[in-house]
């Protein structure tokens, strides 16, 4: 077997300490190489693309972003790791691993289960962004946008509007434009209580409405676009949404 590359996410010294005295252990059945380390995860999302890591043993609390979610957006990657997640026996942590066939090792983390697990990992694939939803789900506090060989992250309270265009989906914050792929669908249901769908193909910020103004006329309709904090540009409303918006301004007293 080929020497494995590993990277470790836990926010403990002592718990990476031990895995790199286990990985020492089982060296002669799984060859492998600590190619880094993160205390915490948003270290853990700016490091492992840059370090060629094909396994990555991720404690799942963390402080700063907790595994499941550093695990969400490192799904993006073109050749991301093989992910093995760390949780103390949390029953409803493994029930949720366990029904989205995720791999999992439970402290104290054993030599044998650890060589196991990394047999497994090195001969299967990275969990895809399904599997990783179904065992999270909270919704994330970020966005990833996937760029060359680094990740950067979006704070969804920053995000003005999310808009699906043909196969990807436009995210607007007050600076600038990214473009990300996941379905406009999903991620309504995410982030329900955040934003609102104002049109077939897009979400606004509920705290970003300032009001909503009437355009010019189509067919002798109303036709009213939506005012955002911070944007220039007018989105239009559909006749379809509408009524709700209505109950939305009028109960925040927008205009």
């Amino acid at each position: 077997m080929s020497v494995l590359r590993v990277f470790i996410a836990d926010d403990e010294a002592p718990a990476r300490e031990r895995l790199k005295e286990l990985l020492l252990d089982i060296a002669h059945e799984v060859p492998t190489e600590v190619v880094g380390e993160a205390r915490q995860g948003l270290e853990a999302v700016e490091l492992v693309p840059g370090s060629s890591a094909q396994v990555l043993l991720l404690d799942i609390e963390m402080p700063g972003m907790r595994g499941l979610e550093v695990a969400r957006h490192l799904a993006g990657l073109e050749n991301g790791p093989a992910v093995v997640f760390i949780t103390a026996h949390d029953k409803h942590a493994v029930e949720a691993f366990e029904l989205s066939a995720l791999d999992y090792l439970l402290k104290p983390v054993r030599a044998q289960r650890l060589a196991a697990a990394l047999k497994k990992a090195a001969a299967g694939r990275p969990p895809d962004g399904e599997q990783l939803a179904q065992a999270h789900g909270d919704a994330r506090e970020y966005l990833s946008v996937t760029e060359r060989h680094r990740i950067v992250l979006v704070p969804v309270r920053d995000i003005v509007f999310l808009r699906a265009e043909q196969k990807y989906v436009t995210l607007r914050t007050k600076a600038r434009s990214h473009l990300i792929e996941e379905a406009l669908i999903a991620l309504e249901h995410e982030f329900e209580k955040r934003f609102v769908r104002i049109h077939r193909n897009c979400l606004v910020a509920r705290g970003a409405i300032r009001g909503f103004e009437r355009a010019a006329p189509s067919n002798e309709e109303p036709h009213w676009m939506v005012v955002l904090d911070g944007i220039e540009e007018r989105l239009p409303v559909s006749r379809r949404q509408w009524p709700m918006l209505r109950e939305l301004a009028e109960a925040r007293n927008l205009k």
